[in-house]
């Protein structure tokens, strides 16, 4: 893997492992609680990026077919925390596939999103795919801080 590359799936790798840290411990109820009408679950908010990080990494930068129901992730309930880090380590194992298989010259190379058919280059795509993780991490971790808070605890990360 090219060290460019590979740094950039190192940060995909950091921002899975603050979600393992926010979401460790636990119970379902807690994954399921929203801490607000119209805000998402941790639980489903772990549904949506990794389906996310899937379609971006897999799909538009790969090319691989892709079944994905977007609106289906923010449906998700019931997991427990060894069913969402489950899906983390998936992603984990499937990323160095696609992304172990990309040359610096191939990060201006033009790819196709299916899902509005617009063309964006390979870089925009993974750069997008860590955005949009990253923007999530946040909203877990501060509905951790919240869930503790509520259950009477410091609500820190």
């Amino acid at each position: 893997m090219e060290l460019y590359v590979a740094d950039l799936f190192e940060r995909l790798r950091f921002l899975h492992t603050e979600i393992s840290r926010a979401i460790q411990d636990l119970p379902v109820d807690a994954l399921d609680w929203a801490p607000a009408p119209g805000a998402n679950a941790m639980g489903a908010l772990v549904v949506h990026l990794t389906g996310a990080e899937r379609y971006w990494v897999g799909t538009v930068i790969g090319g691989e077919p892709s079944d994905r129901v977007r609106e289906s992730e923010f449906l998700a309930d019931g997991l427990a925390v060894v069913d969402l880090q489950q899906r983390l380590d998936d992603l984990e194992r499937f990323e160095p596939t696609v992304l172990g298989a990309l040359s610096l010259d191939d990060l201006t190379r033009p790819c196709r999103v299916p899902r509005d058919g617009r063309t964006v280059t390979v870089g925009w795509a993974l750069a997008h795919a860590i955005e949009h993780t990253a923007v999530h991490v946040g909203h877990i971790q501060l509905t951790r801080q919240l869930w503790e808070q509520r259950q009477g605890g410091a609500g820190r990360i």
